[in-house]
């Protein structure tokens, strides 16, 4: 793309930009929040506080932030072994998952209900 292609789209795009700009300032909605916002900043001025002291009031768990908080140490419960055994061939396999080379090749061959339903 030449330069002069690439300015004059960049300049399109700009102008779309700019409509879109003065249509949010004309919207009432827009107008309303950003009263709300400098009023609660002007009310947060008048007592001192700041948006985060604010939110450890209404939420402390959330906003606890540089805090050491109680660390729960969530650990998964350890997968069970499963003994998968054919009845065709007598051969056992012992897995935690199910991905198992020949656990696999017994699904594609014989169906994964079907080999579910070996499982001891």
């Amino acid at each position: 793309m030449s330069k002069l292609a690439e300015f004059r789209q960049l300049e399109k795009h700009l102008a779309e930009q700019l409509q879109a700009l003065e249509a949010l300032k004309g919207d009432a909605g827009l107008k309303k929040e950003i009263e709300f916002e400098t009023k609660l900043r002007a009310l947060l001025a008048d007592y001192s506080y700041s948006l985060r002291d604010v939110v450890n009031l209404l939420d402390p768990k959330r906003g606890r932030t540089g805090v050491a908080t109680e660390s729960k140490s969530v650990s998964r419960r350890a997968r069970q072994v499963k003994v998968y055994t054919n009845p065709h061939n007598g051969e056992t396999v012992e897995t935690k998952g199910g991905n198992h080379k020949v656990l696999k090749e017994w699904k594609a061959k014989h169906g994964a209900a079907t080999v579910e339903s070996w499982l001891k």
